[in-house]
């Protein structure tokens, strides 16, 4: 793999990446500078600088652009995210970053349509630049926290509206969708669990039985710093919306899900079938096993 960069303030800047592989992975460290940018349009189909000398004429130069990328690791040095580096990758779907993001430019992730994951290599309970990428997506997006394994949080999509006042020329700008107020439940630059958890109430107004199912779900299932009462919320909706939550869980496949939502008492008779319906015999089974008796346990006075 090949990178086209430059020197920047306090390292290097990535001004293009060349390879054959759709998921590239950035180096910390280039000729002995630290990696802390990516430069505008890095990732992006975009006119070349005139003036500017690129490699070409084999395959494993091929620009890793447009829609081409489909993943991209950055190092925990990265630091500056430049205008547009994304713009227009629409088969991006994960970017795995580490925690020491600063600053991101605008039009960041403009069409990128399969972006679904932040990947963060760090705890849940620390700093990170997550607020700035969560800022840049109004899209669903979820987020993985790495030194975690399973910790993971879903923030739905949300609309900006402008609605224009004509004889005066005057927009009004309105929000739609509990995933904005979400997106503002920090406390510095770490995740405040108990805000995020808050919102669930309002977003029971608005948001789809799916998406309520999910959130509630991926509390319930990775409860990193979940109070009690948040906790019965959730539950709470999972057992008032059963076939909304077996139906996330089935689609999903995800059979942790399944025994959770077994564990609340649900009937699951119909899940069952919508599991064997759906070509999923090991949720069936699931659903369908007998809890284990415990061993009979004898004294003196049973002899």
């Amino acid at each position: 793999m090949t990178f086209l960069w430059q020197p920047c303030t306090g390292g290097a800047r990535i001004l293009r990446v060349l390879g054959d592989s759709p998921c590239p992975v950035i180096p910390e460290e280039i000729d002995g500078l630290p990696v802390t940018e990516l430069g505008p349009y890095c990732f992006a189909v975009h006119p070349v600088e005139e003036g500017r000398i690129w490699p070409v004429g084999s395959e494993e130069n091929h620009e890793v652009t447009g829609e081409f990328l489909e993943e991209a690791i950055l190092p925990d040095t990265l630091r500056v995210l430049h205008s547009a580096a994304f713009y227009n990758c629409r088969k991006l779907r994960r970017i795995e970053v580490g925690p020491n993001l600063e600053s991101l430019g605008s039009d960041l992730f403009t069409n990128c349509r399969a972006l679904r994951t932040f990947a963060l290599r760090a705890s849940p309970a620390a700093g990170t630049g997550l607020k700035k990428l969560l800022g840049a997506v109004s899209a669903d997006i979820e987020v993985e926290f790495l030194d975690a394994p399973g910790v993971r949080l879903f923030y739905p999509e949300y609309f900006e509206l402008l609605d224009e006042n004509t004889p005066a020329h005057i927009f009004n700008r309105s929000i739609e969708g509990e995933g904005y107020r979400m997106r503002q439940c920090f406390a510095g630059s770490a995740v405040d669990y108990a805000a995020y958890d808050a919102t669930f109430a309002q977003a029971c107004v608005g948001e789809s039985e799916d998406k309520l199912c999910r959130l509630a779900l991926g509390r319930l299932l990775f409860p990193f710093a979940l109070q009690d009462n948040a906790r019965t919320d959730y539950e709470f909706y999972l057992t008032a919306h059963p076939a909304a939550a077996f139906g996330w869980a089935i689609r999903e496949r995800n059979e942790a899900a399944l025994r959770l939502l077994a564990g609340l008492g649900l009937a699951v008779r119909d899940a069952a079938s919508q599991c064997a319906r759906a070509g999923w015999s090991a949720g069936a089974a699931i659903l369908l096993a007998r809890p284990k008796r415990a061993a009979k346990q004898y004294d003196f006075d049973d002899l």
